[in-house]
């Protein structure tokens, strides 16, 4: 699906698109981008197996976490597992490129897949980022699900690797993305 317009619009049908296709699959994990939980809850509420990757602590605002702690523990408590933590395309690459300028591997990664539209670039990241943390399986597909801006408007079926095997990441379907 290729959606006319990007952006929240189409979280609901991203959702649902993500989910069918990852039940006639018969994928078991959906890794959600996720900033106040509204996307996480959506999923949720789908009934399917969420790992929320939330923006890192101080990504607005130095030492502020986006999601409320009561919207977090409310989303583990209705199973989601929550992941706060350096992205995977910024941490110690951005602060270089922040105080010295020019680009570094991290950021020529990100800027390709935004080639392909910003939640191409975000599900890939997360997809790994959830890996890394161990809370999805190695060597299994999963749904990854991110957007552009709020809500979620791609939804892509990969194989992720760990951070440091990074380019053996396999995206095996775009389910859905804007145009």
């Amino acid at each position: 699906m290729i959606f006319a317009q990007k952006g929240p619009v189409n979280t609901e049908q991203t959702l649902q698109l993500a989910v069918q296709r990852g039940r006639e699959l018969g994928i078991r994990h959906y890794v959600v981008a996720s900033n106040t939980g509204k996307t996480a809850q959506q999923l949720l509420d789908l009934g399917v197996s969420v790992v929320c990757v939330t923006h890192h602590t101080g990504f607005r605002s130095p030492g502020e976490q986006e999601m409320a702690p009561e919207v977090r523990q409310e989303l583990e408590n209705k199973g989601a597992k929550v992941l706060t933590t350096t992205h995977l395309f910024g941490g110690i690459d951005r602060g270089v490129e922040n105080k010295f300028g020019g680009t570094y591997p991290g950021g020529l990664v990100a800027a390709t897949l935004r080639m392909l539209g910003q939640g191409v670039k975000v599900g890939v990241e997360i997809a790994v980022m959830a890996l890394d943390a161990g809370l999805i399986p190695y060597g299994e597909d999963i749904v990854a699900i991110g957007g552009t801006g709020r809500g979620a408007d791609t939804a892509l079926v990969i194989q992720p690797a760990h951070a440091k095997d990074f380019f053996a990441t396999c995206i095996k379907e775009i389910i859905c993305k804007p145009a």
